[in-house]
């Protein structure tokens, strides 16, 4: 069965007695048990609960893992996987990381001697220059947020498989639909299922799935003791944007191609990241890799002052954080998604304060083209904090 039609059908059970297509909302903390040792197989709903079983059944087929687990957001899913690990470990991080995921390794985990390198793993040779005898795992986004660099996943794979490493990839830009790192053996995958998976900015939510059960017992044991669970109604809000996943991305993607090209033959807009580019460095590796893009951008102005400019003047393109949504965003990562990350970093990775990040939406792409000109040609106004 193809991912798309696996996508429409996600959630329906056939053993459920009711016929139900759309799986009901078990809004039950706890749950009776019809005998001493006798139990229905739920006893309280942040073990497990019937709705959230099914949405993670159904990311289970998607990404072909052995399971999957459904978090209150991406930085539970995140901070729930660092768990795995011992003070003294070390882990490789992309150096163009998301920002809250940079902020939980350096605020949080550094507390309890877990020890990180921000790396550019678009060259596999960083990696490697990197790697320590306490090495346990390698962090990886692709593309990254929101520099857009491209990782040889394949390689990196390898390289934790000779060395012993667990594999973990942050798959939120192109999503379960454009890529699945289970395939080529990655160990453990993350999704912001406020992203994509949702779709409509309107759920809070994050996945992990994993080909291994050893992890997959792990990381059972680390939910139910932390207690990070997704609720049943985001679970079903979930399971309802997952069924169209696969035509919003393909909308998005079209959408964010026709941009990405008009962006590059404006006057105003010096450098277009974007992977669907030819030019874009990486380009060939992602081809290889996922099924597609994504629909992410990011761009940079001639000045900085036009940042200002841009982002009050546009009428259909909304200025906030996030991503992934039917709706189109545009984010300013400098003081908002990357402000935790030192200037430093920012300066290595080239981000700077003429960047902006697009998350281009289904809207048509014409009329979100028309937006950008006009607010590209609006005039300076007088203050220029953003």
């Amino acid at each position: 069965m193809k991912l798309s039609t696996l996508l429409v059908r996600s959630g329906i059970n056939k053993q459920d007695a009711t016929g139900a297509i759309s799986t009901p909302i078990y809004h039950s903390a706890t749950f009776m048990h019809r005998g001493l040792g006798l139990s229905t197989g739920f006893d309280y709903s942040r073990t497990q609960n019937p709705t959230r079983l099914q949405l993670e059944k159904a990311i289970t087929q998607l990404e072909g893992g052995v399971d999957s687990l459904a978090f209150s957001s991406g930085m539970a899913a995140i901070t729930a996987i660092l768990t795995l690990f011992n003070p003294g470990d070390h882990i490789i991080i992309s150096d163009d990381v998301y920002g809250g995921t940079y902020r939980v390794f350096d605020h949080v985990f550094s507390k309890y001697q877990l020890a990180f390198d921000c790396v550019d793993i678009s060259d596999t040779e960083n990696i490697l220059k990197a790697l320590k005898p306490n090495t346990a795992a390698i962090f990886i986004e692709t593309p990254t947020n929101p520099m857009m660099k491209i990782a040889d996943v394949k390689k990196i794979v390898d390289i934790c498989k000779r060395h012993n490493l667990i594999c973990i990839f942050d798959n939120t830009f192109l999503s379960v639909y454009l890529f699945r790192p289970l395939e080529i053996g990655v160990d453990i995958v993350i999704e912001s299922a406020t992203k994509y998976l949702s779709g409509h900015n309107d759920v809070l939510a994050g996945i992990v799935s994993t080909a291994r059960e050893d992890l997959a017992e792990k990381l059972r044991f680390i939910q139910n003791t932390t207690g990070a669970v997704l609720s049943p109604t985001d679970s079903w809000l979930l399971l309802r944007g997952l069924k169209t996943l696969g035509i919003r991305l393909d909308r998005q993607q079209y959408n964010a191609m026709k941009i990405a090209q008009w962006l590059a033959k404006r006057p105003e807009i010096t450098r277009v990241l974007y992977p669907g580019l030819p030019q874009h460095p990486g380009h060939h590796i992602l081809k290889d890799l996922a099924r597609g893009f994504g629909a992410m951008i990011s761009f940079e102005v001639k000045d900085k002052t036009m940042v200002k400019t841009v982002l009050e003047n546009l009428k259909i393109i909304s200025f906030a954080e996030s991503l992934g949504g039917v709706e189109s965003l545009i984010t300013y990562p400098i003081e908002q998604t990357h402000k935790d990350v030192p200037d430093e970093l920012r300066k290595k990775i080239g981000l700077n304060d003429r960047l902006l990040r697009l998350s281009v939406g289904i809207e048509d792409s014409e009329d979100l083209i028309m937006d950008l000109q006009q607010a590209l040609q609006c005039k300076p106004s007088h203050t220029q904090e953003v």
